[in-house]
């Protein structure tokens, strides 16, 4: 169950550290977006992605992290408490040190990876793309898992991200903005997944 939150509020980094643990939202433009929860597919992609990626970036300055971790994307510099964008990448890394506390990172990650949820596919799609592009960040994946589709935007020198590539889960990509490291999807042994029980009878307790 969601937050009893106002839709005509803009809501910040203070607000968003007072909500409950088990309730997982992001925050964008001071909106709350709601976070459905992962399946078992998505938890496994982003597992593969960043055991790889821990073992590739061993020994390097640059970190590999996993949702949930906040990031927190200012628009100006403003100080925390005025920031009111606060995203939890499924997969992301950081090169910069100086970005990384306890809480979570400041500032926009390197590369950030995104598992598209079906049941809220705009908001990784089209929100969080527009988000990365106005935060900076170099590199932003989209793993469609339903359709095996990868489609890949990279920053261009106007600061925006230019065509986007695509292709299917097969072979290498190489990560652009961190030499050196690729994702190996063939490396990936996808689940086989048991069919979902039936939804339960309603109770005709009175």
């Amino acid at each position: 169950m969601g937050l009893p939150l106002e839709s005509t509020r803009n809501y910040t980094y203070v607000d968003y550290l007072g909500w409950p643990d088990d309730v997982r939202y992001e925050l964008i433009d001071g909106q709350p977006i709601l976070m459905s929860p992962p399946t078992v597919t998505h938890q496994f992609i982003v597992l593969q992605v960043a055991t790889q990626l821990a073992t590739q970036l061993k020994g390097q300055p640059c970190v590999p992290l996993v949702a949930p971790v906040d990031v927190r994307l200012p628009k100006f510099n403003e100080a925390d408490e005025f920031i009111d964008s606060v995203v939890q990448p499924d997969v992301l890394v950081v090169c910069d040190p100086a970005k990384l506390t306890e809480r979570g990172v400041r500032g926009a990650p390197d590369w950030v990876l995104e598992v598209v949820s079906p049941s809220n596919a705009a908001h990784d799609i089209v929100t969080k793309r527009r988000l990365y592009e106005r935060a900076g960040v170099p590199e932003f994946w989209l793993v469609h898992p339903v359709d095996r589709v990868l489609t890949v935007h990279r920053l261009e020198a106007d600061g925006l991200y230019g065509r986007s590539h695509l292709q299917t889960l097969d072979g290498q990509t190489d990560i652009a903005v961190l030499p050196g490291t690729r994702i190996d999807w063939d490396e990936l042994q996808w689940p086989s997944l048991a069919p979902d029980f039936p939804p339960l009878p309603e109770s005709n307790a009175s």
